[in-house]
């Protein structure tokens, strides 16, 4: 898969957001290194705590699906649901990335509709705490 098919999946996934309270829109899409992709949206709750993040969702959807081997992720978010700039994973989809994938992750960064920034898990989230520091 490309990257661009890649993040085209992130944007048709901004579609199933369900996102009342913020009105931002997230899609992202997982591509497994075995070729499989797995795509997750954002889903808020009135509570806030039980919030989830697209990233969080495509990636548990994939460890329930017994894949654990990722090869990059495409991010896409915005108001409205209106790409305007780059929505990056929040400090806790970083940690969740970082339980799965090594420094060299690559992660696409959706800029505009059409672009994106591609980024390695190192530059989000250096210096990171990682399974290795607990063996």
């Amino acid at each position: 898969m490309t990257d661009k098919e890649l993040y085209g999946l992130a944007k048709a996934a901004m579609k199933n957001s369900y996102s009342p309270y913020s009105n931002c829109k997230v899609g992202a899409a997982l591509l497994c290194k075995n070729g499989k992709a797995f795509t997750g949206t954002n889903i808020e709750n009135a509570a806030f705590g039980p919030t989830i993040c697209a990233e969080r969702v495509a990636i548990f959807k994939a460890v329930s699906e017994g894949e654990k081997e990722f090869s990059k992720i495409a991010v896409v978010g915005g108001k409205g649901g209106i790409i305007n700039g780059i929505f990056a994973p929040c400090g806790v989809c970083r940690q969740v990335l970082r339980e799965f994938c090594k420094d060299d992750f690559e992660i696409l960064l959706g800029e505009t509709a059409d672009s994106y920034k591609t980024v390695t898990l190192k530059d989000l989230l250096p210096l990171s705490f990682s399974p290795e520091n607990v063996k």
